[in-house]
């Protein structure tokens, strides 16, 4: 008598997985986005930090690292490069000695009304043919991706940063 072949897993094919999918549609999103921003001068990792201190400037440095979600190394080295490139200064605390604040130079606030409208351009453009509805599910199932992945984390008590 024949066995009957166990289903494969849809995870077999690699271009299936999660990961794959994900780390795809982010490299695609932010190749489209750094090619409108770097009409502007700014990468697409400096968007991130931009994005961050246009809803709170002057923010610590490491508060900065946990909001892109980025390890402090990371931050310092885009730190420096917005720096070079006029885009923040960086001042010390007057509260904390110990702690560095980030500050949008007029440069960089008088980037916001030109850049703010691309990642809507981006996004269309990434869910183009998606009905609102469906728009919608995404962002919600990308999130409970998300919180799923920051609880193992917390249950293993590897940090997670903030989003």
């Amino acid at each position: 008598m024949a066995r009957k072949a166990k289903a494969e897993s849809p995870y077999a094919e690699w271009t299936n997985s999660l990961g794959y999918l994900v780390r795809k549609s982010f490299r695609s999103v932010s190749r489209a986005l750094e090619a409108r921003t770097s009409e502007y001068g700014v990468t697409a990792a400096q968007w991130h930090f931009l994005r961050v201190l246009w809803i709170e400037d002057g923010i610590s440095q490491r508060e900065l690292s946990q909001r892109v979600n980025m390890r402090e190394p990371t931050t310092v080295i885009a730190v420096k490069r917005l720096e070079k490139a006029d885009l923040i200064s960086r001042k010390q605390s007057t509260e904390d000695a110990r702690k560095t604040n980030v500050y949008l130079t007029p440069k960089a606030k008088r980037l916001k009304a030109k850049l703010m409208p691309l990642v809507e351009e981006v996004n269309e453009l990434a869910t183009q043919g998606m009905t609102a509805t469906e728009k919608s599910e995404l962002r919600r199932l990308l999130s409970k991706v998300n919180q799923n992945l920051e609880a193992e984390d917390r249950r293993r008590n590897t940090p997670v940063p903030p989003p």
